[in-house]
């Protein structure tokens, strides 16, 4: 899929200023879209309608909720922070990521 057609959707522990980083990708938030405090199941039914890949830093998610059944693939982020600067290190890995993640899988971008 071209990259201007995917469609990215951030969980709220991911700062809005990251997304800025993630150009000819369509880009989503948690916050934004006025979902924040929406639990995972919920959230992950959401998501269903808005976006090709979840991006987010929740490592619980993919113990708690049964990610094969999903319509999108998911971008578990590890990193050492939730701070920007941190996050901006793992940009390239999270591009990839996203590009090669296929529905109703999780892959991890990390250092």
């Amino acid at each position: 899929m071209p990259l201007w057609q995917m469609r990215l959707l951030f969980d709220e522990q991911i700062p809005i200023s990251v997304i800025d980083h993630f150009p000819g990708f369509t880009c989503e938030t948690v916050h934004g879209l006025g979902w924040s405090g929406v639990k995972n199941g919920e959230l992950l039914r959401r998501a269903a309608g808005v976006c090709d890949v979840f991006v987010t830093l929740d490592r619980s998610l993919q113990h708690q909720q049964k990610i094969s059944s999903l319509r999108f693939g998911i971008v578990l982020v590890r990193c050492r922070s939730s701070r920007v600067a941190d996050l901006l290190t793992l940009v390239p890995a999270i591009v990839s990521a996203a590009k090669s993640v296929p529905a109703g899988t999780l892959v991890i971008a990390e250092a």
